[in-house]
Parts: structure tokens; C-alpha cells; sequence
């Protein structure tokens, strides 16, 4: 190829080896513009979408509906203003942010992890786990947020109760995706690495593990979720510092702006782990196919 091939004007090297701006007729076909193009106009009506539910929420409380009841997102503005200038009536806003995501994330951790041990080894135990599904189906059926009264019996009001409940929440969800993870293995596989003189430890290193890493770390970005709301209902019903504490004190004040902010709050810092969940899904799964690891954010 000679030099006039490369430098020729409208091809695609072109550019890139001058470090020119690409012209539009190669950014409609590069596909990374194309991406960034959509992720632009996904993210423009998101923020459309937000400001339009946020509008039609403060004209409705303006015109006929009772803030009392409904609060209007002006108000909850306020209210967070407050607490993040001059604290709430339990103390630093930071400070009940903190104790409620100490009690997520070891709730999240321990559950996690006792759920992905137990249901990959049930998972490749079929008879331990016939034995045992009867007992776990019981387990799963019980009202695990009733559980917050008895943990705070057991444990008191402190952190260790909450983090008892975000622990049973997290724990049933990332259990049976595991455990399905587990079970989906390629038979076939397994049979040839054995064939080949892998033991069982190495099969569930080289096979078994990887193969159900996307299973588990799809339970985990819903885990999260309910370890927040482990860690919040076990302070809505007991407890001395937490951002369910202070949508407890909104509602015994009757302060629906207090309970609409607490809320807000508790959504900011679920979306906060989703993302860094799903940085973490992307670097463990790296190696797989980009159509096998690329998911439509929600």
C-alpha cells in the first residue's frame, strides 16, 4: 500500500493515523460513535422522563392534591437541604448514611457469600441436596421481614440485628442462583476434564466456579437491593441511628417529606452499588463474548 493510499482524504486510516476528527460519513459507520450516540439519547430521556414524573408530581400537589399526604418534590428538596446542612434530630445526616450502609454491605458480604458456598456445593451434591430441599423451600417460605422483630429480640438494637436481617434477605436469592448456576454445568465438560485427570477440587475451580460467576453475579445486583432493605426495616422497626430510623421519626410526625427523603436517599445508594456492581460484573467477565456480557442498563 503506498503512502498516497493512506493519506488519501475519506478513508478510514486516514484519521486515525492523523489524529484528525473523523468526517460524518465515517462516524455514521464507526460503532463506537453509534454507541455513544445512543447511550446520549438514552440518558437525555431518562432525565425527561425524571423531570417530567417531578413536574406533574408538584403541579398535581399544587393544584388538587394534599401535600399532607403526598408531600411535592420542592418540599422533599427542602427537607434533604436541611439535613445535609444542618443535620437531622438523631445526629449528621453522614453519620446515619454511614451506620445504614455498614449494615448493607456486611449483611450483603455475609449473605453473599454463605449463599454462593451453600448453593454451589448443594448444587454439586445431589444427594445432600435432595436431603435438604424440603428444609430450605421452609426457610425461603417464611416471612423473612418478620424476622427483623425477632432479630432485634436476639441481637438488640444495635447494628448486629440489622445486619442479621440484610443477612437473611441477601442470603435466599444468591443461594439458588448459585445453586442453579451449579446444576447448569456442561456435563460434557466435566466428564472430559476427569477423562483428562482433573480431581473434583479442580473441576470446581476450572469449571464449575466460572461457569456459574454470571448466574451469581446476577443475583448480586438485586442483592444489594435487599440488603438496604434488610438494614432499613430493622431500623424502622428498632434501632438509635439510620436512615430507617429517620423515615420512623417522619412518619411518627407525620412528616411525609421526612419519609420521601429517607427514601431518596436509600434509592441514590442502591443505583451507587448497581454501578459499581456492574464494573465489577464487566471485569470478571471480560473474558467472555461482548454479546454475552453486554446487558441493557436499567
Amino acid at each position: 500500500m503506498s503512502p498516497d493510499t493512506l493519506d488519501a482524504p475519506g478513508t478510514a486510516t486516514s484519521g486515525a493515523m492523523t489524529g484528525a476528527v473523523p468526517a460524518p460519513a465515517e462516524q455514521a459507520h464507526d460503532p463506537r460513535a453509534r454507541l455513544r450516540k445512543h447511550k446520549a439519547l438514552v440518558y437525555s430521556l431518562r432525565v425527561l422522563v425524571l423531570v417530567g414524573v417531578l413536574a406533574f408530581w408538584e403541579f398535581s400537589v399544587r393544584l388538587w392534591l394534599d401535600p399532607f399526604f403526598y408531600s411535592q418534590p420542592s418540599l422533599i428538596w427542602k427537607k434533604l437541604v436541611t439535613w445535609f446542612t444542618d443535620g437531622t434530630a438523631q445526629g449528621p445526616i453522614w453519620e446515619q448514611i454511614s451506620v445504614t450502609l455498614q449494615e448493607a454491605v456486611y449483611g450483603f458480604l455475609i449473605g453473599a457469600v454463605a449463599g454462593v458456598v451453600l448453593g454451589i456445593l448443594l448444587g454439586r451434591a445431589r444427594l445432600l441436596a435432595e436431603v435438604l430441599s424440603p428444609f430450605i423451600q421452609a426457610a425461603n417460605a417464611v416471612p423473612r421481614i418478620v424476622l427483623a422483630a425477632i432479630f432485634i429480640i436476639w441481637f438488640g438494637l444495635g447494628m448486629e440485628s440489622k445486619i442479621a436481617t440484610a443477612t437473611v434477605l441477601v442470603f435466599f436469592p444468591v443461594f439458588f442462583n448459585a445453586f442453579q448456576g451449579a446444576r447448569e454445568v456442561d456435563r460434557n465438560l466435566v466428564d472430559n476434564a476427569r477423562i483428562l485427570g482433573a480431581g473434583r477440587l479442580q473441576v470446581l475451580r476450572s469449571i464449575v466456579v466460572p461457569s456459574a460467576t454470571s448466574w451469581i453475579l446476577a443475583s448480586l445486583h438485586t442483592a444489594f437491593g435487599f440488603a438496604l432493605i434488610g438494614a432499613i426495616v430493622g431500623e424502622f422497626a428498632g434501632s438509635t441511628k439510620g436512615i430507617g430510623l429517620l423515615i420512623s421519626t417522619g412518619l411518627a410526625a407525620f412528616d411525609s417529606a421526612a419519609i420521601y427523603g429517607g427514601m431518596v436517599i436509600s434509592t441514590v445508594l442502591a443505583l451507587i452499588a448497581e454501578l459499581l456492581l456492574g464494573y465489577l460484573e464487566r471485569r470478571l467477565l471480560k473474558w467472555r463474548p461482548p454479546s454475552q456480557i453486554e446487558t441493557v442498563a436499567v
